[in-house]
């Protein structure tokens, strides 16, 4: 038995954010606004006009250490919900996902809720920081999503 079956492999967060859901959304569904909002600090820049419109779309983003990020989207719905496996340019992605919700609320307040799921990861160099991933960390990048959102 794999001693890391114990391990949570979905972690979330989620908060309410005084702001309508197509506002959020576009935050996220635009590649070169994601580190604006990037609570890991991982995300370094990504071109504009890559904004994402369909399950299918590649988005790419370059990380703060330098390496290159295609991301593979695999769920999308405009202004609800999209989702997406990071992958090495030209590689399969090894297994994990990002997603964001959007569920608007009254009075143009929405609940976005972000999933970090490596339940699919076989990428053995990654589990490490996989691993590493806590809701925390999730909740800071709604933290800094709301903040841009709100202003």
């Amino acid at each position: 038995m794999d001693s890391n079956d114990d391990v949570t492999r979905v972690v979330r967060a989620s908060r309410e954010i005084a702001a309508p859901a197509d506002q959020l959304f576009e935050l996220i569904a635009d590649p070169s606004q994601q580190p604006r909002w990037d609570g890991n600090d991982n995300l370094g820049e990504a071109a504009p006009g890559q904004r994402v419109r369909a399950v299918g779309d590649v988005f790419s983003m370059t990380l703060t250490g330098g390496p290159v990020r295609e991301n593979h989207v695999v769920e999308y719905v405009e202004g609800r919900r999209i989702a997406w496996r990071p992958a090495e340019p030209g590689k399969e992605p090894p297994g994990h996902l990002w997603r964001w919700e959007l569920e608007p609320l009254e009075d143009g307040r929405t609940r976005v809720t972000h999933t970090y799921d490596w339940s699919q990861l076989t990428e053995e160099k990654r589990l490490v920081r996989a691993r590493s991933t806590t809701p925390e960390m999730l909740r800071a990048s709604l933290e800094r999503l709301a903040g841009l959102a709100q202003r």
